[in-house]
């Protein structure tokens, strides 16, 4: 058996939670998507706004994220071994 030139890709499993416009863009409250083993945040909103179109693309650059529940303060954070990204557009109220 010859050994293999490349490495395969490994993927992790990425829960992804839509709220208000995001939700509406994005078809879903819910999805689990695939990810490459070292994506960061960017890559994975990039990846979400290909798959839905350029009306998610539009709202996810309005947005906030979390992933487990944590603040993401910069989208070149790994998502590591998250198992859920919240995606937050901006709320009005009070």
């Amino acid at each position: 058996m010859t050994p293999s030139l490349t490495t395969p890709l490994v993927t992790r499993t990425l829960t992804v939670r839509y709220f208000a416009a995001a939700k509406a863009a994005a078809g879903t409250g819910e999805e689990t998507v695939e990810i490459p083993g070292g994506a960061t945040v960017a890559d994975a909103v990039a990846a979400l706004g290909t798959a839905h179109g350029p009306e998610l693309e539009q709202v996810l650059l309005r947005c906030s994220f979390l992933l487990d529940e944590v603040a993401v303060r910069d989208r070149s954070t790994a998502v590591g071994g998250a198992a859920t990204l919240d995606v937050l557009p901006p709320f009005a109220g009070g």
